[in-house]
């Protein structure tokens, strides 16, 4: 149902595109737009791993100072039947955990000082499974999709935006339909934003369910995902916004309202979803 969700969002996704497409730039407009917004994401598709991981001062783990947590990588990855990723530590207290990397073969695990702190080992399996679903379904490809057409979107919003603001050709043409303007220029790339964090959300819940059948058991994502909830609130990270949605739990402190624009679905829904596998 996750992967069919994703398909549908990503078809949404793709129609707004084609409609604000033709509506400001025509086809030449569109393409324009796609390519610029393609290399942009492909760049961030190829070099994000050593980018991120830079970012968090992660350094590549040794088999001799975290036998534990490497071994679990090596079982959960001979059982989710993709090549052993490489594994990171990053001296952070929030406790957190993401994957990174274009594929299978060229894939990044890491988890925080702070995770190692508080989880025990059957929660960290769960987290290393569900970080392990991400790069066997390859999210981050799916993500970069999703994120090459809503910055494709916003763009020819923003073009469209100022040949208003300087009277271009595009605005008077369209004099007489100033409310569809507006609408494309506001609606639709909020709406293109919204779908591209429904599919984040959708993506958090199928790794969600596909790393506690790697695990072999929710019990152990679903208490982790509980202890994270609360470990983030004590020590929340000094995270980017731009690399949230990598990480397992929401690694910013948000209010009610920003929840609603969160990249990640709530703790409370993921775990009574986990507790009613049957697996």
């Amino acid at each position: 149902m996750n992967y069919f969700k994703t398909g549908l969002l990503l078809v949404v996704l793709t129609m707004i595109f084609v409609l604000v497409g033709g509506y400001f730039g025509g086809q030449q407009g569109a393409v324009y737009a796609f390519i610029f917004a393609f290399i942009m994401n492909m760049l961030s598709y190829w070099f994000s791993d050593k980018i991120v991981l830079m970012m968090y001062k992660a350094k590549e783990a040794d088999i001799n100072e975290v036998p534990e947590i490497y071994n679990i990588v090596k079982e959960l990855a001979t059982a989710a039947k993709i090549p052993m990723p490489k594994v990171y530590i990053a001296p952070q207290d929030g406790p957190n955990a993401f994957a990174t990397g274009r594929s299978p073969k060229h894939a990044a695990v890491c988890v925080t000082q702070g995770i190692l702190n508080i989880l025990d080992r059957e929660e960290l399996k769960g987290v290393i499974a569900h970080e392990l679903s991400h790069i066997k379904n390859r999210d981050t490809l799916i993500m970069t999709v999703a994120a090459t057409i809503a910055g494709a979107i916003t763009m020819m919003a923003n073009w469209a935006r100022w040949a208003a603001i300087f009277g271009g050709r595009g605005s008077r043409d369209r004099e007489g339909n100033g409310i569809g303007v507006l609408v494309m220029l506001i609606v639709a790339p909020i709406a293109a934003m919204l779908i591209q964090l429904a599919i984040s959300r959708s993506r958090e819940y199928a790794a969600d369910k596909r790393g506690a059948q790697i695990a072999g058991t929710p019990i152990g994502l679903s208490h982790a995902l509980l202890k994270l909830e609360k470990g983030n609130k004590v020590h929340p990270m000094d995270a980017n916004q731009a690399t949230a949605h990598l990480f397992i739990v929401n690694p910013l402190r948000a209010s009610a309202i920003a929840a609603l624009f969160s990249t990640h679905p709530p703790i409370g829904e993921r775990v009574k979803r986990l507790e009613s596998m049957t697996i």
